[in-house]
């Protein structure tokens, strides 16, 4: 997915590097977004923070709006609002994130996410709205 995520998006984000996100699975309306748990991702109870749950849900939410073929039609797109429900505390390992595309018009788009860890369990859910630039 890296080789491709090269090609289409013209803009990396140095944050999503930072912070060790992989955009693994990317559709039309779905994107998939993984991310291994280190130290950094902690809190200082030693789970992960919630911080980072939303950042998950946010980032995959993004790009599942923003699909394109091309790196000439893509998009880019701002976060207008984020609802993020936690559900259990994440302690380490590999954290999957999904995002689909629930609705929107030309210029705002809704989507929704799930966190999940490596067993499959929720550990938290978010949706949001956001604006293509």
């Amino acid at each position: 997915m890296t080789e491709k995520l090269a090609v289409i998006t013209p803009h990396p984000s140095a944050f999503n590097e930072a912070v060790g996100l992989r955009l693994v699975d990317w559709i039309e309306g779905r994107a998939t977004v993984e991310l291994d748990v280190t130290g950094d991702h902690l809190n200082r109870s030693g789970y992960v923070h919630g911080g980072v749950l939303m950042t998950l849900i946010d980032v995959a939410c993004g790009y599942a709006g923003t699909w394109s073929p091309t790196a000439e039609g893509a998009r880019l797109c701002v976060t207008l609002d984020l609802t993020t429900s936690f559900v259990a505390p994440a302690c380490g390992g590999r954290l999957t994130t999904v995002a689909t595309v629930t609705g929107g018009g030309r210029k705002i788009y809704f989507a929704r996410a799930e966190v999940r860890d490596e067993a499959g369990q929720l550990l938290a859910m978010g949706q949001g709205s956001f604006r293509y630039r």
